[in-house]
């Protein structure tokens, strides 16, 4: 037999001491069983400051002046991080090896910082903290759980699937806008083009023939002139003047910007794909945290977080003040007409079985369904309209510019 050191977290507790087993595998088996989600675990004969400590002085601390970590490196990170944790190894020896493995600089101080902190004897949530712009308040109070009910594992991997939804949510709204984006652009661009560079063309051609214009070429050639002249610069001032003022208001001004927000939500087509995705969201979220144990008034602050859209904070605020009142999570959504009478129904199933947890998981994965349903319908709607609308723009002006000469050839014949 053979007597290991041990460094881990306990009931939310910093704990260290000495344990026997056979080898490293039954040591850290035997840790588990006791609910200590081990930090560090070598075998007690070896010197202090044997062990070769990897890359330290490798972390410098985190700025975000050298370069940015993305969602994509904190994705990886935590896949990673839970899928050793799992497998039962010191965090401090998995924090050592992600440090050592990832390509963002950055990612490295940050991890590097953690262990460091861990080391130190602060708790796993509290070194998570030091950085809110990368873990927000789901991660740590998730990370949290896991310290307290001793399956760090079991919520980190709850993370996971969380920023994985969240990151699928994204990619599939930027798809989505991608193609009639770069349609529009196109469209502009060309009819831009077309009036700077080719009309003036056909204008002289015209003025030499003094033939009468129709009066939907005339526009077109008095668009040309204005893009030509000063237009062009206006235009282009006035929509960056108009973008800036926008921009303003909507961030500064209260009133504005939760009419703004407001407008949004109503959007044909797009208002509903933002709901969807907020609601699966906010779902998935109120499901982990009650799961975790956090409370319900905690937990509505947290998913309240999730929005930057002030119309879905203020709902979430109104439910919270009802929850004060001692009023039910049903009757308090189906006074919010943001949320939909489904999502109440749902939810009130998860209040009369006491299994809120799993209903809110369950609304999650409906509303994800719906969301998918509704990215696909528009993507496959899309395509068309917009090939209508670049046929419109572009076959118009081409008609416009080319009827004086068709008009030209009936009168001959």
């Amino acid at each position: 037999m053979e007597f290991f050191t041990y460094k881990g977290i306990s009931d939310s507790k910093y704990v260290e001491g000495e344990i026997e087993a056979l080898n490293q595998e039954e040591a850290s088996h035997k840790l588990k069983e006791q609910k200590i989600i081990i930090t560090n675990l070598i075998k007690s004969k070896k010197k202090k400051g044997e062990k070769k400590e990897k890359g330290k002085g490798k972390g410098k601390g985190f700025s975000l002046f050298k370069k940015k970590v993305k969602t994509e490196d904190l994705v990886v990170f935590s896949k990673q991080f839970a899928t050793m944790v799992k497998a039962g190894l010191p965090i401090l020896q998995v924090l050592e090896m992600l440090r050592d493995q990832v390509e963002n600089p950055a990612m490295g101080d940050v991890i590097e910082d953690i262990r460091r902190s861990l080391e130190g004897g602060i708790s796993l949530s509290k070194s998570f903290e030091k950085y809110p712009d990368l873990f927000d308040n789901v991660y740590v109070n998730l990370v949290k759980a896991g310290e307290a009910s001793g399956k760090l594992d079991v919520f980190l991997l709850k993370i996971v699937d969380s920023l994985e939804k969240k990151e699928k949510i994204k990619k599939k709204i930027k798809s989505a806008l991608m193609y009639p984006s770069i349609m529009f652009t196109v469209a502009i661009t060309v009819s831009a083009f077309m009036l700077v560079k080719v009309v003036p063309v056909f204008a002289k051609m015209y003025d030499g023939m003094g033939i009468a214009l129709p009066k939907a070429t005339a526009i077109i050639l008095s668009m040309s002139d204005f893009l030509r002249g000063t237009g062009g610069m206006v235009i282009l001032f006035g929509s960056i003047i108009f973008f800036i003022v926008f921009r303003y208001l909507t961030t500064k001004n209260a009133a504005i910007r939760y009419k703004w927000h407001k407008q949004v939500l109503k959007l044909p087509v797009f208002g509903d794909l933002i709901l969807k995705s907020l609601i699966a969201r906010i779902s998935l979220i109120m499901g982990n945290l009650s799961a975790a144990g956090v409370n319900l008034l905690e937990s509505l602050d947290i998913a309240k977080s999730v929005s930057n859209n002030v119309v879905v904070t203020e709902a979430i605020d109104n439910i919270k003040k009802g929850v004060f009142s001692g009023e039910t999570l049903t009757k308090l959504f189906l006074k919010e007409p943001l949320f939909p009478p489904t999502f109440s129904q749902l939810i009130s199933v998860g209040e009369q079985t006491g299994q809120l947890d799993e209903m809110f998981n369950s609304v999650a994965m409906y509303y994800e369904e719906e969301f998918d349903n509704a990215v696909d319908n528009m993507s496959s709607l899309i395509e068309p309209i917009m090939i209508v609308f670049m046929g419109l723009m572009i076959g118009g002006l081409m008609i416009a510019m080319y009827s004086p000469i068709f008009n030209v050839g009936a009168l001959i014949n």
